[in-house]
């Protein structure tokens, strides 16, 4: 196996050597949302028509200590645009928001990282939908060159459900020499929407030629099943990078706005048994403030370290899914000291 020198690491590889851990950032759209944006409307637009309210949101969350801003993209895609009927933007407004993340990396003196954000299409994918796996990655990959031409550090997929959608966006994000992430939404009885299970999940990884530079959960229902997923994920897969961006619980509405159960004070409990289970980048997804961030960076900044739980904890102390894998099936490799 070759090693790569320091020259031949990306920016990503190079900041997460040098950290170890590295503290992803909260909820744009929840922020956004906060501060006005109306409900139904189309965040991507605001690349353009705000940018200094973008702008704002990402400088709040790396004033807070987050090593990695997500770009306003999420539904930058083709599919996801056509439904506010700005599909013929695809390559504007995701260039515009890599510019206003970039802008705010560039001014920060400490190293930042901007990755940028690819959500799902929207549409399932045949046989159950519409679109063939070659459609989803002329999406994909429309978003993905935008993103890269405008000065992204890397391509963040997340929130996918289904091997066919995970497929797509791979490829849709391949030859365009930036390394790629891929999280999915665990948040359907510890699977995603389409039954895929963390443990599949860090199957596949340590299957492929060419796979992401790392891999793990987002959104969900909450801490503990981001957390269950890291676990399970390194459970199979010890050598993967793993990401875990929880959602802060399943939201309440008490008001016309959403509440979430989960506040800044709940995230120490989160960083620890993140770290102890293997995850190496953490943030925070939906109803995430920058002083969830805060709360996050803290906690990684402290420097956890212990044994690696065993999954019992994290369902009793995070009210995670249990655990549905075959006894058969489940393993201890890859256990810390």
């Amino acid at each position: 196996m070759t090693t790569k020198t320091d020259s031949d690491c990306t920016a990503f590889e190079r900041l997460l050597a040098d950290k170890g851990t590295l503290v992803a950032d909260g909820a744009m759209g929840t922020t956004l949302f906060e501060m006005g944006l109306e409900s139904g409307g189309c965040p991507e637009l605001l690349n353009v028509e705000q940018s200094d309210l973008v702008r704002r949101v990402h400088q709040a969350f790396v004033d807070a200590g987050a090593d990695i801003i997500l770009t306003n993209t999420f539904g930058g895609n083709r599919r996801r645009l056509a439904l506010h009927r700005l599909d013929g933007r695809v390559a504007e407004l995701n260039a515009a928001a890599a510019s206003i993340a970039a802008s705010v990396r560039d001014a920060t003196d400490r190293p930042i990282l901007v990755a940028g954000s690819i959500g799902p299409t929207g549409d399932l994918f045949e046989p159950l939908g519409p679109l063939t796996i070659q459609e989803g990655v002329a999406v994909f990959h429309e978003q993905a060159t935008a993103l890269a031409e405008a000065g992204v550090d890397v391509l963040w997929i997340e929130t996918l459900s289904s091997w066919e959608e995970l497929s797509a966006a791979i490829e849709g994000c391949g030859g365009l020499g930036l390394p790629t992430v891929a999280t999915l939404s665990f948040d359907t009885n510890g699977k995603t929407m389409m039954g895929i299970s963390p443990r599949k999940f860090g199957e596949w990884w340590a299957s492929q030629e060419n796979p992401p530079i790392a891999i793990g959960a987002n959104c969900g229902i909450g801490p503990g099943d981001a957390v269950a997923a890291a676990f399970d994920i390194t459970s199979v897969a010890p050598a993967v990078p793993v990401i875990t961006k929880a959602n802060c619980g399943v939201p309440l509405y008490k008001t016309d706005a959403p509440e979430y159960p989960v506040g800044p004070e709940g995230m120490a409990d989160y960083v620890e048994l993140a770290v102890r289970s293997g995850a190496r980048i953490i943030g925070s997804c939906c109803g995430s403030t920058p002083a969830h961030v805060a709360a996050i960076r803290a906690a990684v900044d402290v420097g956890l370290v212990g044994v690696r739980p065993e999954r019992a904890e994290i369902e009793q102390r995070l009210e995670a899914a249990p655990d549905v894998a075959p006894k058969s099936r489940r393993t201890r490799r890859g256990r810390r000291g």
